[in-house]
């Protein structure tokens, strides 16, 4: 493509690129009769990867070219469609037939029967769970009704590697109009007005930040993404960056704009290559377009964007800390303030804003702020980009509405939980969050509701536990990873959650006293006032919210010797019933030998010599071996 020179040759592109996607934006324009053409759409995000959508991407285009239909049929990776619970899925356009868990063998099945014949492929539809129907349009299944697409709008659109593709969903049109029609005050005012607020974790409004950073004394500025995404179980920001990453980029140029930069970096982790590898080539492509460089669209605007990489360090995705980083100092925080938009990278101002708060920028400018803040609730407007993760039936990534009820997102989006097992708790925000029990399933979403009971909106992990969690065994997992991860600059930090971490293994291990309790709750407090950054500070949120909600478990840990969920080891025993059929099978698979017993004779556990792995429980077919605790029966 020749080099875009103004934003009405922008225009002109946009619509030219349009025509040739507008059967997947607008597939009730088509029926067989009028359009021949098949576009499959074969979801590229991680979780389908996993599950051979590769592969199956390369049998489509193997038997499309086997039997001739390579003008009548493209294969398109996107990225990702957000069901992994049910993938690999594909969608056909402009058909609008939704297929899930495709394998290699049904590629030619698809082919043959829908594309050839226009008979749908009935088995590889979505069946609802309560009407036992299959369904067709994906969003009528119950997994996507309640969702709002924003930040996700194109993902499992577009080819996220082919630019005319972005150009063809709108992609630099409001870069565009910004550089044309807007100044720098009425961006951060269409900004500020949105009520958009940082996706980051820590909800800060963006207007406001953006504000700060222009109204900052000096002549160099710098804009930075922060894609350092380091909770468990979050994948948001991966998925924007690999299924749209040019929504990023052009966000980023309009902030560069409003605040005075020219400059701008993208902090990602070098664990992302598909990422990164998209990144490249988005950057790449639109710098040969013109719409990042030097004097964009003719209006004397000079912006561009570096990649660095982060090594998959937590602490790196304080604002701060990433900072250091990118100087290529270690990356350690620093006591605010100044605050970075007034010294930030190299001492000059800097705006940090993460991947989905850039996500939504550019649709603001397009839409409007009256638009945006309609959406979601008065004080946390738009929507919200989560992980659903745990022991959930439908595991994936859901775009919704802020102020949406927590239980339509975990029984109606998520589909209950697995073996329709009582559910106990909702841990959000990662290791900065907390664990809300199912006392507030009728909560809606939304920063302030969230901190109120001890967690946090966070990045958007969502991670669904039932009966058979611990609440002790949890926090110690967050817990963990906090003092694995902290950077060790500030005592609190450093050797406060480690004391905490102490505390947690002995009541886990049975070694606790009542007191105990007392001194584990007043120490998270002490970290949570005095560590220097907000990772430090809000390290022993999971323990304080379990604390609070879970004070039970807890006492019964350390009252009873007694892990109700049978999930800590030390208070858990295995035994043999009498329901033993001698088959051996828990011998051989016991790893230290403590299991004695002669074929077809009931088989005795030596309890002191057994570590208590459960490779037993799992082996033995007739289920003779029980789990116990030692406070009593679980």
């Amino acid at each position: 493509m020749n080099k875009i020179k103004t934003y009405e040759e922008l225009l002109n592109k946009v619509s030219y690129c349009k025509n040739k996607i507008e059967l997947r934006e607008h597939p009730e324009k088509f029926n067989r009769g009028q359009i021949e053409e098949r576009h499959i759409l074969i979801c590229g995000g991680p979780g389908c990867r996993a599950s051979k959508g590769d592969k199956i991407a390369e049998s489509f285009n193997e038997e499309i070219t086997r039997l001739n239909l390579n003008d009548k049929v493209k294969v398109i990776i996107t990225g990702c469609f957000g069901f992994c619970a049910k993938g690999p899925v594909i969608e056909i356009m402009p058909d609008k037939v939704f297929y899930i868990e495709v394998k290699e063998e049904d590629v030619r099945d698809i082919i043959e029967n829908h594309i050839l014949e226009g008979r749908v492929v009935e088995r590889l539809l979505y069946e609802d769970k309560e009407s036992k129907e299959r369904i067709r349009v994906k969003e009528e299944i119950p997994f996507y009704k309640k969702q709002v697409k924003i930040a996700l709008k194109n993902c499992g659109l577009i080819d996220p590697e082919n630019m005319e593709e972005a150009l063809a969903v709108g992609a630099y049109t409001a870069l565009g109009k910004v550089l044309t029609s807007m100044s720098k005050e009425e961006v951060i005012n269409e900004i500020k007005e949105s009520g958009l607020r940082g996706r980051g974790g820590g909800g800060f409004p963006t207007g406001r930040k953006w504000e700060a950073a222009k109204r900052a004394e000096g002549e160099i500025k710098y804009v930075i993404c922060n894609a350092d995404e380091g909770d468990p179980g979050a994948f948001m920001d991966r998925a924007i960056l690999e299924g749209d990453p040019n929504c990023v980029l052009e966000a980023m140029a309009i902030c560069g704009y409003a605040i005075g930069a020219n400059k701008g970096y993208i902090y990602i982790r070098a664990e992302y290559p598909l990422a990164v590898q998209r990144l490249k080539i988005a950057i790449d492509q639109a710098r040969k377009l013109g719409l990042l460089g030097e004097n964009i669209l003719n209006s004397g605007f000079n912006f561009d964007i570096e990649i660095k990489y982060g090594a998959g360090a937590f602490v790196c995705g304080e604002a701060t800390a990433l900072i250091h980083s990118i100087e290529g100092l270690r990356g350690e925080p620093t006591m605010k303030p100044p605050r970075t938009s007034e010294k930030g990278l190299w001492q000059r101002p800097t705006c940090v804003n993460n991947v989905e708060t850039f996500a939504n920028i550019s649709q603001i400018i397009n839409n409007g702020a009256k638009w945006y803040n309609k959406i979601g609730a008065e004080k946390s407007t738009g929507t919200k980009v989560f992980a659903l993760a745990g022991n959930i039936n439908n595991v994936g990534l859901v775009e919704v509405p802020m102020g949406i009820p927590l239980k339509d997102i975990i029984y109606e989006i998520g589909g209950g939980v697995i073996d329709d097992k009582k559910l106990k708790a909702i841990q959000t925000g990662g290791p900065s969050g907390g664990c809300i029990p199912i006392d507030y399933l009728d909560l809606p979403i939304e920063y302030d509701t969230l901190t109120d009971i001890g967690s946090m909106m966070g990045s958007g992990g969502m991670i669904v536990m039932d009966e058979d969690n611990c609440m002790v065994d949890i926090a110690k997992f967050y817990l963990e990873f906090s003092v694995d991860e902290s950077c060790g600059k500030c005592t609190p930090c450093r050797i406060g959650n480690k004391r905490i971490l102490e505390i947690i293994n002995d009541i886990t291990n049975g070694r606790a006293k009542k007191e105990d309790l007392k001194k584990l709750e007043s120490l998270c407090e002490v970290v949570k006032d005095s560590s220097l950054c907000g990772l430090g500070e809000s390290a022993p949120n999971p323990v304080l919210s379990t604390l609070k909600f879970f004070k039970d478990e807890y006492e019964d840990h350390v009252v009873n010797k007694k892990c109700s969920a049978g999930v800590c080891k030390s208070l858990v025993k295995y035994e043999v019933t009498d329901s033993c059929i001698g088959c051996t099978k828990c011998l051989r698979a016991c790893p230290v030998l403590c299991i004695k017993g002669e074929l077809r004779e009931k088989h005795i556990i030596d309890i002191d010599k057994c570590i208590r792995c459960g490779l037993c429980f799992e082996a033995c077919p007739v289920k003779a071996i029980i789990k116990t605790s030692l406070g009593g029966e679980n």
